[in-house]
């Protein structure tokens, strides 16, 4: 149905246009109305003419080893038999001409950071690479070493021996980026070289559930496989993150693409850079988004924060009196708006140096002051279980702790909570939901995530196996098969 527009009275025309200038000129006042009411940029081209020579395209081979079983018909290539004969390949099933190990070629994209030849990608570029190859837009190429890569970031740093200097990018703060703002991203994607695209930040950080140290900027300009470690720009030229992936179900843009923040990159660079790997903080915990039914438990006036579930024995954490139950909601004097970033903020964090949590506990808030530890991968298993659960079953779960039995009006005392369900997962399958309390696993009562880890070890791949849940006060069985 088609409303009409509402009719006003006629008035004499120069009050109303006297009232409308003065309005205008009051709003324009206020803070970033100005800036909203600014129009988009005229043309991306000078910012791309000047910023397209300090990306580069990447090629890698990596030998892939030739299956010997009749049951691999598509190989990686899925090349059918008709055209295998067509193009004289040998067929999987002649035993006269046993398949050969080949070497397959990817593409990605770089952003060059030094004038001397340093170059950024992401690590899912070059990991397994036997060579690199890294060409520039004046067509020179070059055979790139990695100095050094980090899967947690998904970032390496490589580096060629250039001729003459290089242009360079520059790091922008990512920290100061606004939902909104205008951004362009340079590429390779699908083999075409230097692909300029443009959007705006639709979000900030975002967490896809591949790891713990995620807070990735979303954005709707254009991002394809092949800009993977190609830069995104801001509109002073400034680098402001490195794309990274994309959500879709073809494998095609849908507008949706994901980068990893400058400032997050800056630093594993830095490191990578100095000594070849990685040194991360460590706190010790444990935790879990914090949703508005548990703000109103814990009489909270919005929910931020991230809730403490476990604290390690012995981890600063446990030495500076944090316990589960707790809601850690600043670092540093930095608001944990939202979960993913109390993670970041402490891997950031110098290993032996003083540090201060701010925490909401029983009504009240308290600061607790804590020396950093560095993280290794027994502690990374210990803190982070759902991570190591999302591979096989797509599930997150939590030790069920008093308060969050007493929030969620649960009255068991054991059991482990499920915290989310990825899409598409074995464990969505199956039918298991956000709030499930897990009681069993495959008839083994589990009274914690160590249980519930330690069981899951023990079960082989794309074997069936079964939950006893309990769900809205009623129980009952679910059943998955593991990938």
């Amino acid at each position: 149905m088609i409303h009409p527009l509402p009719t006003f009275p006629r008035r004499h025309p120069a009050p109303v246009f006297l009232a409308f200038l003065l309005m205008g000129l009051f709003l324009a006042t206020l803070p970033g109305i100005s800036r909203a009411a600014s129009s988009p940029p005229e043309t991306f081209a000078d910012l791309a003419d000047k910023l397209s020579p300090t990306v580069v395209n990447i090629y890698t081979t990596q030998v892939v080893k030739a299956s010997r079983s009749p049951h691999d018909l598509f190989n990686d290539r899925e090349i059918p038999e008709p055209f295998r004969r067509f193009f004289g390949l040998p067929s999987p099933f002649d035993q006269d001409h046993p398949q050969k190990d080949q070497k397959r070629t990817s593409l990605g994209s770089g952003v060059i950071i030094s004038k001397d030849g340093y170059i950024v990608t992401n690590n899912h570029v070059v990991e397994n690479a036997e060579t690199i190859n890294v060409r520039l837009t004046n067509f020179e190429e070059y055979d790139a070493k990695i100095i050094g890569r980090d899967p947690k970031s998904d970032l390496a740093l490589l580096k060629i021996a250039p001729k003459n200097g290089l242009p360079v990018t520059a790091f922008g703060d990512s920290d100061k980026l606004r939902v909104g703002d205008w951004v362009m991203a340079i590429g390779n994607p699908f083999g075409f070289e230097q692909t300029v695209t443009a959007g705006i930040v639709s979000g900030k950080g975002r967490s896809l559930g591949s790891g713990p140290y995620e807070s990735f900027i979303q954005t709707d300009a254009s991002i394809n496989p092949g800009n993977s470690g190609g830069p995104l720009f801001n509109l002073r030229g400034e680098m402001v993150g490195i794309n990274s992936a994309i959500y879709s179900r073809s494998g095609g843009n849908i507008g949706i693409g994901f980068a990893i923040p400058a400032n997050m990159a800056k630093n594993v660079i830095n490191q990578l850079k100095e000594h070849g790997s990685v040194v991360r903080g460590w706190l010790g915990v444990m935790i879990q988004p914090v949703t508005p039914e548990l703000a109103a438990q814990f009489k909270m006036e919005r929910p931020i924060g991230a809730l403490v579930g476990e604290v390690s024995p012995g981890s600063p954490a446990d030495k500076a009196g944090i316990k589960p139950g707790d809601v850690i909601v600043a670092f540093n004097g930095k608001e944990i708006s939202q979960v993913s970033m109390l993670p970041n903020l402490v891997a950031e964090t110098p290993v032996g140096s003083r540090a201060e949590v701010t925490l909401y506990r029983k009504g009240a808030l308290k600061k607790l002051p804590l020396v950093i530890a560095k993280l290794n991968e027994e502690q990374v298993a210990q803190t982070e279980p759902a991570e190591s659960l999302n591979k096989r079953l797509g599930l997150g779960v939590q030790d069920l702790t008093p308060e969050i039995a007493a929030a969620l009006g649960i009255t068991d005392k054991h059991g482990v909570l499920v915290t989310g369900v990825e899409p598409g997962s074995p464990a969505a399958e199956a039918g298991l939901r956000k709030g499930d309390l897990i009681l069993e696993f495959n008839q083994r009562p589990v009274r914690d995530v160590k249980t519930f880890l330690n069981e899951l070890k023990g079960v082989k791949t794309k074997a069936t196996v079964s939950f006893f849940v309990k769900r809205e006060g009623r129980t009952r069985f679910f059943g998955l098969k593991l990938k």
